[in-house]
C-alpha cells in the first residue's frame, strides 16, 4: 500500500479518536518514524503531506537530512549521545529524549540557535526503555533554567508494547498529570505545553489521553 493512501487511513483512525475525546484534529502533529526505510520512501512520505519526519539514529538522519533538507521538519526521538550532539544539533527541529543534564549542557554548548525539546519519561519503568521517573522530572526541569539554549516544548514516553489496553492508558494518563502540574508553574524555558506519546500500535489511545505528538512509523511508511 502507498504511503497516501495509509495517511488517509491514519487520518480517518485520528478523526475517530478525536471525535471519542472532544478534541480536534488539528491538534494532532503526526511525526512519520522513517529510521527503517530508504530516502525515497521518506520523500514519498512528505509529498503525500508529512511534514514532520522522526529519526533515532544520527547516521540515518544525517543521510535523509543531506538529500532533503529542509523540505521536512526533523526531529530526532532516539536516545542521543553527548559526543554526537554537535554532528545533528543545528540541523534538528526538535529533540524528542532530553534525559539527562549532561546532555542539556552539550545542547547548550554545541547548538547556534534555541532547541525545542521534550523530556523524555519512562513512565512504565521498563529497564529497556531510557528515560527519567516520573518523580524526577521536577527537579530536572528547574535545573534545566540554567541552559538558555533548552527549550521544553513538552513530555515524552513509550508505553509498554502489549495488548493491555488499560495499562498502557494508565501510562499516557500519567504523563498528561505530570505535564500538566508543570505546565500550571509557568517556567519561561518550560511552558511544557506538547505531549510525545503513541506509535502505530496505539496511537488512538495516546490520542485519547491528550497526545499532541504521535509517532507513526509501520503504519505509514512499512518497515
Amino acid at each position: 500500500m502507498d504511503v497516501a493512501a495509509n495517511l488517509e487511513m491514519i487520518n480517518h483512525n485520528i478523526n475517530e479518536a478525536c471525535a471519542r475525546s472532544n478534541r480536534k484534529s488539528e491538534e494532532l502533529t503526526i511525526i512519520g518514524v522513517t529510521k527503517y526505510v530508504t530516502i525515497e520512501r521518506t520523500i514519498e512520505a512528505i509529498e503525500a503531506g508529512i511534514e514532520n519526519i522522526g529519526e533515532n539514529r544520527n547516521e540515518g538522519f544525517l543521510e535523509k537530512y543531506n538529500q532533503i533538507g529542509t523540505r521536512a521538519k526533523w526531529h530526532f526521538i532516539g536516545s542521543l549521545q553527548s559526543r554526537k550532539v554537535k554532528d545533528i544539533i543545528d540541523k534538528v527541529d526538535v529533540l524528542h529524549s532530553l534525559d539527562r543534564l549532561s546532555l542539556a549542557k552539550e545542547i547548550n554548548k554545541r547548538a547556534g540557535k534555541r532547541v525545542d525539546c521534550f523530556i523524555q519519561v519512562n513512565v512504565s519503568g521498563e529497564q529497556s526503555k531510557h528515560g527519567l521517573a516520573p518523580e524526577e522530572v521536577l527537579l530536572f526541569i528547574e535545573n534545566l533554567a540554567a541552559y538558555e539554549k533548552v527549550h521544553i516544548i513538552g513530555l515524552m514516553t513509550m508505553a509498554p508494547h502489549i495488548d493491555d489496553e488499560e495499562k498502557i492508558r494508565s501510562v499516557f494518563r500519567q504523563l498528561s498529570v505530570l505535564r500538566d502540574s508543570i505546565q500550571s508553574l509557568n517556567y519561561d524555558h518550560a511552558p511544557c505545553s506538547f505531549l510525545s506519546m503513541g506509535m502505530s500500535n496505539d496511537y488512538e489511545i495516546a490520542i485519547e489521553e491528550g497526545a499532541t505528538h504521535i509517532r507513526i512509523g509501520s503504519n505509514l511508511v512499512g518497515n
